[in-house]
This record gives C-alpha cells, sequence and structure tokens, in this order.
C-alpha cells in the first residue's frame, strides 16, 4: 500500500514539473538573429542612392576613365531625397558612396577620383557628409556601399588596394555617425581604367579581400552594424540571386556558414542552415540603378511596386529600393511620385486589422497558460506570442469576427528571436457554414503576407500543417485591400500591329497613339491597330463600376520592322528576334562559337542613331554581354557603330539601350563577343533600332 502511495505521489510530481516546463519560454530553434539583424530586419523597407560620374555618362558601369569634372548636380539636394524616402514609408538610405569606377562621393584623401576634383561646388562637396545631416534631420538610418572593384585604381589586383580599401572603409566608419548597414557588390575583376593601364584584371574573390579581417576591422568602428556582401564570404545578410523584386516564396533565413551558396539556396535559404542570414530584396524603382532620360517613361507603375512588396517583405525579406538621382542631383518627380503612390496603397490596404482584439482560440496552448494564449496573436504586441507545447508541431488558431466580414489579405509573423520555425501552414475562410480553403504556404518567419480573392467568411482559420519545433505566433493579421487596377501589356509585332492586352480579359481600355495621357474621352481599343512608322502609345484599364482607372502603360515604338530580314541564318525560328513579342526568344548556340553574328536588312536606308537588345527572358544563358555594332548601306562594306557591355546585364536583364552618332544604314549586324556564362550561346528576344 505504501509504495501505491509513493508511486501516485511519484507520477503527481512529474506531471507537476512537466507542467511548469511547459509555462516557460520555449528554447530556441536552431540559429536566431543578433540584435543587429533584428533591427535591421524591423526596418523592413529603406532606400539605395545610386550617383556618380555614371549618371553624366549613360553607364550603369563606367571604367574609371571618365573625367571626374564632368560630375556637377547643380541642384543637388540630399534633403529632397530624405524626404521622399520618409514620405515613402523608409527607414534608411544606402548611399553608393563609390561604384565600380572608383569616383567617390566624398573627399577621399587616398585618392584624387572624387568629388574634391569635380565641378560640383568648386570641389568643396561632401555628399556622404550631406545626406548624413539630412538623414539625422528626417529620422532616417544612413547606410554606404563601397564597391570592393575599383576600375580607376591603379593598384587594384595587387595586396597594396586592400590597404587602400581599408583606408576608404575607415574614412566612412569614423566620419559620418552611425552606420547601419555596409554594402559590398559581388562584381569584380575585369576590364578597366586602373590609373592608365587600359587592361583587364582577374582577382580570387574568396581571398583576394580577406573578409575575415575586413569585418573585423568594420565591427571594431561600427559595432551595430550589419554587413551585406555577395563577395563570396557570409555577412550578415544576403543576396537573394537577382535584382527583379522578388525571393523565394520558401525563403528560411538561414544559411551554412562555409560552403558555396547557388542560385537555389540564396533565393530560398537553406532550412537546416548553422547561420542566421536573411534574405535582403535589391531592386531599382527603374529598369537600370543609374539615371538615364530614355527611362523616365520606365519606372515601374503601382501594380509593379505592390507586387515587389509582398513579394519581398510579404515574404520574410527586407526590401532595398534603388532610385537613380538624375542629373539635378535630385530624386525625379516621376519616381517620387511612385513611391509615394506605393505608400498610400500599402497604407490603405493594411489600414485596419479586421483579426485584432477578436474573438480567438486555438487547438493548443502551451501550459494551457495566459501567457502563450491565442489572444497574443491579435492583440498588437511584437513582443508576445501564441505558443504550443513542445511535443505539439500542428496547431490552429481560430478567428471569429461575429459577423460576415470580408477580406483578401492574411499576414503572419513568427517570434523569430526564438528561431524560425513554421514548415508549412494553410488559411481556411469559414463561408456559408463551410470551411473552404482560400490559400496556404511554405515558411514565415518575421513576416509573410499571403493574397486571395476577397472572400466574405464569419471565421477565419489558421493551421500550422508542420514545422520544425513547437510554433510562435506574435502577430495575426486580416485585412481588406481596396482592389488596384493593373496597366494593360503594350505590344507591337513585326507587321506594325498594335496589341494592348490587359491582365483581366473583360477590362475596358482607352489608349492614345500621339502620346497624349489617355482618358475616358480617348479611343476604346476593341481590336489591335494597324500603325506604321515611330508612335508612342499610351493606355489605361477603367473600371467602371469603381470609376477608377489603372496607372498609365507606355511603349514607344520606332520605325516598323514589317520589311525586316534576317540574313544567313536557316532557321524559321530566327525571325522571334524581331516579331516583337518579348516573351518569344531565339538562341544562337548549336554548331556556333563566339563572337558570332546576327544580320538584318531593315529593306531601305534608315538614319540608325542606336539599337536596343531585348536577351531571352525565358532561360539564364545566351544572355550577351560584350558585342559590337555595326552597320553597313550595301552590305559589302561595314562599319562600327558602336560597341562596349551591357553592364550588370546577368542580374538585371531588360531592354539594353544603347545611342551613337546618327549613320545612314540599310543593314546592321549585332556580334555578340561574350556572354554571362563564358560559353559560345547567344540569346535574343528583340533587337530594334532608334533612328535619328
Amino acid at each position: 500500500m505504501f509504495r501505491k502511495i509513493c508511486k501516485v505521489i511519484t507520477v503527481i510530481g512529474c506531471l507537476a514539473v512537466s507542467g511548469y516546463a511547459q509555462t516557460r519560454a520555449p528554447a530556441p530553434c536552431g540559429p536566431v538573429p543578433s540584435e543587429n539583424q533584428m533591427r535591421w530586419q524591423e526596418m523592413e523597407y529603406y532606400a539605395f542612392i545610386h550617383l556618380s560620374t555614371n549618371t553624366f555618362t549613360d553607364q550603369e558601369w563606367g571604367y574609371g576613365e571618365d573625367d571626374p569634372k564632368i560630375f556637377n548636380p547643380v541642384n543637388l539636394d540630399c534633403r529632397q531625397w530624405a524626404r521622399v524616402c520618409k514620405e515613402a514609408g523608409m527607414k534608411g538610405i544606402i548611399l553608393t558612396a563609390k561604384h565600380h569606377s572608383g569616383f567617390c562621393l566624398w573627399p577621399s584623401k587616398y585618392t584624387e577620383y572624387s568629388v574634391k576634383n569635380s565641378s560640383w561646388r568648386g570641389g568643396k562637396g561632401d555628399i556622404v557628409r550631406d545626406l548624413a545631416n539630412a538623414c539625422k534631420e528626417y529620422g532616417l538610418k544612413l547606410g554606404i556601399y563601397l564597391s570592393p572593384w575599383d576600375r580607376n585604381s591603379a593598384v587594384y589586383g595587387t595586396p597594396e588596394y586592400i590597404t587602400y580599401f581599408r583606408n576608404q572603409l575607415k574614412e566612412l566608419l569614423t566620419n559620418y555617425g552611425d552606420i547601419f548597414e555596409i554594402w559590398f557588390d559581388g562584381a569584380n575583376g575585369g576590364s578597366g581604367y586602373y590609373g592608365g593601364a587600359r587592361e583587364t584584371r582577374k582577382i580570387d574573390r574568396t581571398t583576394y579581400y580577406d573578409w575575415k579581417n575586413t569585418y573585423k576591422l568594420i565591427r571594431q568602428l561600427q559595432p551595430k552594424i550589419v554587413i551585406w556582401n555577395d563577395g563570396g564570404d557570409r555577412g550578415d545578410l544576403r543576396w537573394v540571386g537577382t535584382e527583379g523584386g522578388y525571393v523565394g516564396e520558401t525563403n528560411w533565413s538561414l544559411l551554412n556558414a562555409t560552403g558555396e551558396v547557388p542560385y537555389d539556396m540564396l533565393h530560398h535559404g537553406v532550412e537546416n542552415g548553422d547561420s542566421w542570414v536573411p534574405a535582403e530584396v535589391n531592386t531599382s524603382i527603374r529598369p537600370g540603378w543609374f539615371y538615364h532620360a530614355y527611362e523616365d517613361s520606365r519606372v515601374k507603375s503601382l501594380p509593379d511596386l505592390l507586387n515587389t512588396y509582398y513579394s519581398s517583405f510579404g515574404r520574410n525579406g527586407a526590401l532595398l529600393l534603388n532610385f537613380p538621382v538624375d542629373r539635378r542631383g535630385l530624386i525625379h518627380e516621376t519616381d517620387e511620385k511612385a513611391a509615394l503612390a506605393l505608400a498610400k496603397a500599402v497604407k490603405e490596404a493594411f489600414a485596419v486589422n479586421l483579426a485584432e482584439k477578436k474573438k480567438v482560440s486555438a487547438s493548443n496552448v502551451r501550459g494551457n497558460a495566459k501567457t502563450f494564449s491565442a489572444g497574443m496573436a491579435v492583440d498588437g504586441n511584437k513582443n508576445t506570442y501564441w505558443a504550443t507545447d513542445d511535443a505539439i508541431t500542428n496547431a490552429s488558431l481560430t478567428i471569429d469576427f461575429s459577423k460576415p466580414t470580408t477580406f483578401n489579405r492574411f499576414l503572419a509573423q513568427e517570434y523569430i528571436r526564438l528561431g524560425q520555425r513554421v514548415k508549412a501552414f494553410k488559411v481556411e475562410g469559414l463561408v456559408n457554414g463551410s470551411w473552404k480553403e482560400l490559400a496556404n504556404g511554405t515558411t514565415i518567419g518575421y513576416k509573410r503576407i499571403l493574397l486571395f480573392p476577397a472572400v466574405t467568411a464569419t471565421q477565419l482559420r489558421f493551421t500550422i500543417t508542420a514545422a520544425k519545433s513547437c510554433p510562435l505566433i506574435s502577430n495575426i493579421g486580416v485585412y481588406n485591400a481596396p482592389p488596384i487596377l493593373i496597366a494593360p501589356e503594350i505590344i507591337r509585332d513585326q507587321s506594325g500591329t498594335v496589341y494592348i492586352r490587359p491582365a483581366d480579359k473583360g477590362s475596358v481600355i482607352y489608349y492614345t497613339l500621339d502620346g497624349s495621357q489617355p482618358t475616358m474621352d480617348a479611343k476604346r481599343y476593341e481590336a489591335p491597330v494597324q500603325t506604321d512608322g515611330k508612335v508612342n502609345v499610351k493606355a489605361i484599364v477603367y473600371d467602371p463600376i469603381s470609376k477608377k482607372s489603372s496607372a498609365v502603360a507606355e511603349e514607344k515604338f520606332d520605325i516598323s520592322r514589317k520589311d525586316w530580314k534576317i540574313s544567313g541564318i536557316n532557321d524559321e525560328k530566327v525571325n522571334r528576334v524581331i516579331d516583337g513579342d518579348p516573351a518569344t526568344a531565339w538562341y544562337q548556340e548549336h554548331d556556333t562559337k563566339l563572337p558570332a553574328d546576327l544580320d538584318i536588312d531593315m529593306g531601305k536606308t534608315e538614319n540608325v542613331s542606336g539599337f536596343r537588345y531585348l536577351p531571352g527572358q525565358g532561360r539564364t544563358d545566351g544572355i550577351i554581354t560584350h558585342y559590337q555594332f555595326y552597320v553597313s548601306e550595301d552590305n559589302k562594306e561595314w562599319k562600327i557603330a558602336d560597341e562596349g557591355e551591357f553592364s550588370n546585364i546577368k542580374n538585371n536583364p531588360l531592354w539594353q539601350i544603347k545611342e551613337f552618332k546618327p549613320v545612314k544604314a540599310r543593314y546592321i549586324r549585332l556580334r555578340a563577343l561574350r556572354n554571362t556564362q563564358q560559353n559560345d550561346a547567344a540569346g535574343y528576344a528583340e533587337l530594334d533600332v532608334i533612328t535619328h
């Protein structure tokens, strides 16, 4: 009898201890973020600023040979930059203090290639200082981009350059106050000016910069900084493998500390990685990173920017959005308008959290403790969270709206200070008394947002179907975002026929052909439109119910290509190069060695002043990086009109526009010299000319 009593007491004691353990905070699951990484993650959204001699030469990557005197942004106003960024909802600005050309936006004492020898302010200016002051005034954090590659430095590629590079780091990290992020581009080792030695230099990106000791220096100078690096060594943050403005729908904030990082790992992270290395999504508000006047009409539309928003920190990333500052030294009005439109749309979409303070229940609560109850996920406090018992990795949380409620957005956040855990989840709505699946996802992390068609339901059920450990959910949001009409797509085929394609086939479209703004008084698009010669097409989608219209879509077309013929290639698919459809492409790859030529007879002599090249959009190979462009009047005597490189085309495979002095020609030839993968493929989605 005594033994039975002892046994009962022992069991009760064990249960009591177990229950107590469940009321304490869960143990961390895998790697967790540092305090520096947490501060960065909570910023969510900040700006890139690109400005250099490139701005005045219409280049993306300068060779380091341009006279610094050409740099003269006479109306430069860093306070304008800060104001725009603040009003856009951004929390900081990263400045390209030195890009690959080597030109410095501060008066570095270690080089003459800087603002101190420019025309701007008589060589007495310091843009880094001006921006540091403006950021302080507007409550923004300051970050610095310093290119490890320097096409101007005579000592690049030698050990001496590392001393130079670190000296510039010391200047930037000691003279301008707190720096929240340092940004190192992975581009390195190529052709350049190199102090007058016009040559190609190569380095081993994994060893040359001695990142271990460079990082040590950085952290000594700026203890609160985070390091972004695509240079072969792990920093605090990672690139996502593209500059298109998105990260993978599955996105772990983890990588392994050593080893190669292929695209798939950059894009999705590593589920069981041994280091916390979250994703930063970098993209530009225009096709290019530096300002080009011809891109004034190519600024991302509101739907494009919203897609970037949802595909970056809506997928457990942070968004770094670039403004190419113009030749005046200002963020262009069109860019400002687009960024503020995004801020307004986001504010409207997330104005009311329909889940906050609503009645909520959970299938399991850790130790049945109020501290970890389902209500912690809807209390508006990011530091509290709903948690389950240790053994529970499948659990659900149900929100009762108490009445039919319409919504189309779902937001969830994990308490990542204790690790990233959720592997899969789904969202259901109680519609007319039956549960209906609305959306599903994989990872959550710091923040995950799902979009789905608007639904009216009385309850919402969030179910975690798989997790690495007991899930910790700090925030749930349910929203009803107003609809955003998507601008239509405009293309013109080889015959000159213009097609305007809406995202919704039932939409009403109005258009103009003279570049004027389309309104409901303009022509209504009902069938393809035949055109010839130069034409500037603008179009909108109009919703007669809401009486709202989309952003304006615009495409400028040069001469018609209806009489164009591609010479010397016996492959009917080659005509995809001039069919007007960016979605089709032709690849010059079989039995071909680079350099390879693509010859076109335009049918008559034109005054050619440039060309446009679009690489194939469906493949990552065959992207031309270096080219020569030839012209001829008789198909016998050819001369070079232009040659060079399509800078940064690997990461930004969009339209490449090259202009030159007008020349008469009937025949044109694009010679592909090299591609991004150093093999013999050359791909073309479209090739067009610019006429004078």
